[in-house]
């Protein structure tokens, strides 16, 4: 359990780290009650967190030496495309990302009536859930309960979460100004590769 925990936490905070997510939950901090962002963000991750362990234990159902390699060539796919992506990157901060979480918000906005503590919520929740759906991380997360723990990944897996959220609506700005694409996207490389290697080790009977 607890290395799927480890797993889920690590894995899981590199990888929001400057992802749309982040840069949504930074942007409605900077124009709303923080706490009622923060709620709403981390509730939309919690709840696609156990979404995606249960689709997660549902593909375990799978004979396992196919869930384990599936693992492997997962992580190991994120880990060189990552790596590839963060070759081709410069060291400034994740402009583009920040464009497109700008540019959804700004939508939302236009249609918000009403700019109450649940309102807010509803947004943040809304906006964070579709943003998330279809990403990495909820990959991850699934390949991770298919092949590990699901207690300890849900567990690793929402506070990692909990933990960028907590980053982008307390010091959004200051933080978007500092996150270079180029060191997130390579330390979120090195970590599916590592744990692609640890995968494959297990698989082969050389780890326990």
């Amino acid at each position: 359990m607890l290395a799927a925990f480890t797993a889920g936490l690590l894995l899981i905070t590199i990888s929001e780290l400057g992802d749309k997510t982040f840069f949504i939950a930074a942007i409605l901090a900077m124009r709303h009650s923080r706490r009622w962002v923060f709620v709403g963000s981390i509730a939309a991750l919690a709840a696609m967190t156990i979404l995606s362990v249960l689709l997660g234990q549902a593909a375990g159902l799978l004979p396992s030496e196919y869930v384990r390699w599936a693992e492997v060539l997962l992580f190991t796919g994120f880990g060189l495309k990552l790596l590839y992506d963060a070759n081709r990157m410069g060291t400034k901060p994740n402009l583009e990302e920040q464009q497109e979480a700008a540019e959804v918000v700004e939508h939302a906005e236009a249609k918000l009536k009403r700019h109450n503590g649940l309102a807010v919520l509803s947004q943040a929740f809304g906006l964070t859930f579709v943003a998330e759906w279809g990403d990495r991380t909820q990959f991850t997360t699934i390949a991770l309960s298919a092949a590990n723990n699901p207690y300890g990944v849900t567990a690793g897996a929402i506070l990692g979460h909990a933990i960028c959220a907590a980053l982008a609506v307390l010091c959004g700005r200051m933080v978007c100004k500092r996150i270079s694409e180029r060191t997130v996207t390579a330390l979120g490389s090195g970590l599916f590769l590592l744990f692609g290697l640890v995968s494959f080790l297990r698989l082969m009977g050389l780890l326990s």
